[in-house]
């Protein structure tokens, strides 16, 4: 059955049933905190987004760990400015999402790609010092410049999410559960988290991180942390909804911030992404449409975008193809 697009710029206040808060976010390329994106010549997209098109698959085949032949959620970041000895100027985080899964990374020293595999990935695989899960994936990783260290967050399973530590980008220690279900009261699923630099008024808080809670379907969800370690608090209420979308369930946030306001970027049940202005306050909900279909080889789904910059140019890194068989693209900014 097909539903009907959303009327672009129809403003949803909380007081609606079912129907919280949204925010559009991206990735950034260089730590934690989430990129200001600017418009281009072509930028006729919901919240002059630019026109991204295809440029090649990220990664270098064959790999050398590729044990299901799928990958998903990439998170890519400039670390050639924040460590000494980087591999390259960027790193790609990546994981297959059936078991076993692994958190794993690629070095590249362009956003254009493609990346090179690290050779001993996975860097975090599913036996953890505490318990053994079924699968790791979904990794989101971030520069903590109080701490000086890189932290990892990731699933396994899918209603616990997990922290990690890193001085280097690479070694990770110390798994810390920080997110699971009975958090958020009512869901079943908390997985696919982001987390980015964004101060929410009388949280006391430096970071915030999106996820997807399942709750009457797929939601966005929120939470926020004053180090991004410890003390996180969640929201039981939905920041981003489907049916305003009409959609079965979305999914893959990510944080962005421009036009002086916020948004969340994320992926449909129809395949395609959308964005949703949340306010920098997370008091709104104004969903504004899709910004990005898929393309022929994408295979009718695109997914769980991830975006940088790169000498000035715009970058965004997704999952394409079916939920179990996903690739992951670059794409540039028109």
């Amino acid at each position: 059955m097909s539903h009907p697009e959303p009327r672009p710029g129809v403003p949803v206040t909380r007081r609606t049933v079912i129907r919280g808060a949204a925010v559009a976010g991206a990735a950034t390329a260089a730590g934690g905190a989430a990129v200001t994106l600017t418009g281009t010549a072509e930028a006729a997209g919901p919240a002059g987004m630019p026109t991204y098109r295809y440029l090649r698959d990220a990664l270098r085949m064959p790999l050398r760990y590729n044990p299901t032949g799928e990958f998903i959620f990439p998170c890519v970041r400039g670390v050639g400015d924040i460590i000494s000895g980087a591999r390259a100027r960027f790193y790609l985080y990546y994981a297959p999402h059936e078991n076993p899964g692994g958190i794993s990374v690629a070095f590249s020293d362009t956003l254009a790609g493609p990346f090179t595999e690290y050779g001993a990935n996975p860097l975090i695989d599913n036996r953890l010092p505490s318990t053994t899960v079924s699968h790791v994936s979904s990794p989101h990783v971030i520069y903590d410049r109080p701490s000086g260290q890189f932290f990892c967050y990731f699933h396994g399973e899918n209603y616990t999410t997990r922290v990690a530590r890193s001085a280097d980008g690479i070694t990770f220690t110390n798994e810390t559960p920080i997110l699971s279900t009975r958090l958020v009261p009512g869901t079943s699923e908390t997985s696919y988290a982001r987390v980015f630099e964004h101060a929410l008024p009388g949280r006391n808080n430096r970071y915030v991180m999106l996820f997807m809670g399942v709750k009457s379907g797929r939601r966005i969800f929120y939470g926020w942390s004053p180090d991004g370690w410890s003390n996180w608090q969640f929201s039981p209420t939905p920041l981003v909804n489907r049916e305003p979308d009409g959609l079965a369930d979305i999914s893959g946030p990510t944080l962005v911030k421009r036009n002086g306001t916020t948004y969340v970027a994320y992926h449909g049940s129809d395949g395609r992404m959308r964005i949703t202005e949340v306010g920098n306050n997370f008091d709104r909900e104004v969903h504004l449409g899709v910004f990005h279909s898929p393309i022929a080889s994408d295979q009718g789904r695109c997914a769980a975008p991830s975006f940088g910059t790169d000498n000035g140019v715009q970058y965004m890194f997704y999952e394409a193809g079916p939920r179990l068989s996903a690739r992951i693209c670059i794409a540039r900014a028109a």
